[in-house]
């Protein structure tokens, strides 16, 4: 039961967190390829941009994408999460101790990341299409005109097969191994300091806040410039063969994206980014491991009977 209990906590979270997934998305994909001062700028910070999407999409579409995106993170989770947990809960990640080795914890956590996002994949991409999809004044990127996930998925099969719904998957590779890295790296220090100094012995939820809290600190820094590169080739048009129509592969996007938007280019959206896997690594870690303290007292309470 860990890995579906990893994957409902984070479909749990991702209800809360969609809304700022998409703004994350409008901002990153403003100004594609073009520098900084040469485009219109729709979206200037989270609040401006809720009120311009809502204005011109309607409040509803701020959950744009809810579907593929919350699918998306039970099957990531599944695997990364319930992955990652299996591997420690194994000790495969410890020494003779019983500490967490670095680097051991790294390798597990950005391989268990890796296998749940290609597997996921499919539901990103049509996730990254409907959120992307904005009022022709409000407009950035290509704009796919899906009307609904399956309506997307049959369109992306009928015209490209099996490859077409895993288009952009290895760019998700470097973002996942980095952000898994990031975040389940620093979230299980962040508790084992905790529990070492004694910081919340009596509050165990604060313990995991406080831990989930600097993960997604670390998780936004790491993550960002790798996450804008995912989305522009995850969104971008393709030609009859499948191939893109702006970028070859990841190493091509970060080249282009360097030389049209700079540095700064790669940080586009690092406010909503945040303000998103802030509450949203807080959520998933959260329900984690109430989910996993509920499954386990259900468990002792049915040995019992």
């Amino acid at each position: 039961m860990d890995f579906p209990i990893a994957g409902l906590a984070a479909v749990c979270a991702g209800v809360f967190s969609n809304p700022l997934e998409v703004i994350k998305i409008r901002m990153q994909l403003q100004g594609e390829l073009q520098a900084r001062g040469h485009h219109p700028v729709h979206y200037r910070n989270v609040f401006h941009a809720s009120y311009v999407i809502a204005k011109h999409d309607g409040v509803l579409a701020l959950q744009a994408g809810l579907t593929p995106a919350l699918w998306f993170q039970f099957f990531l989770n599944t695997f990364r999460l319930g992955g990652y947990d299996y591997v420690c809960k194994k000790g495969y990640t410890k020494n003779e101790k019983g500490e967490t080795v670095f680097y051991k914890s790294v390798l597990a956590g950005g391989l268990a990341g890796n296998v749940g996002a290609f597997i996921a994949s499919p539901f990103f991409l049509v996730k990254t299409h409907l959120q992307g999809q904005a009022a022709e004044q409000i407009a950035f990127g290509y704009q796919h005109h899906h009307t609904s996930m399956w309506s997307a998925f049959k369109k992306i099969f009928i015209q490209h097969g099996i490859r077409g719904l895993y288009r952009g998957s290895t760019s998700a590779m470097p973002r996942s191994f980095l952000g898994s890295t990031a975040q389940l790296t620093t979230f299980t220090y962040s508790k084992e300091l905790s529990q070492k100094y004694k910081l919340f012995s009596n509050y165990p939820l604060l313990e995991t806040f406080v831990a989930s809290m600097i993960s997604g600190i670390f998780l936004s820094v790491m993550i960002t410039p790798f996450d804008l590169v995912c989305i522009r080739l995850y969104n971008q048009g393709v030609d009859g063969k499948g191939n893109g129509l702006l970028y070859k592969n990841f190493i091509d996007c970060l080249i282009k994206v360097s030389k049209s938007e700079g540095f700064l280019g790669f940080y586009k959206g690092i406010g909503p980014c945040y303000l998103r896997l802030g509450p949203h690594t807080v959520l998933s870690l959260v329900f984690w491991d109430m989910l996993k303290d509920c499954y386990a007292g259900f468990s002792q309470r049915m040995t019992l009977a």
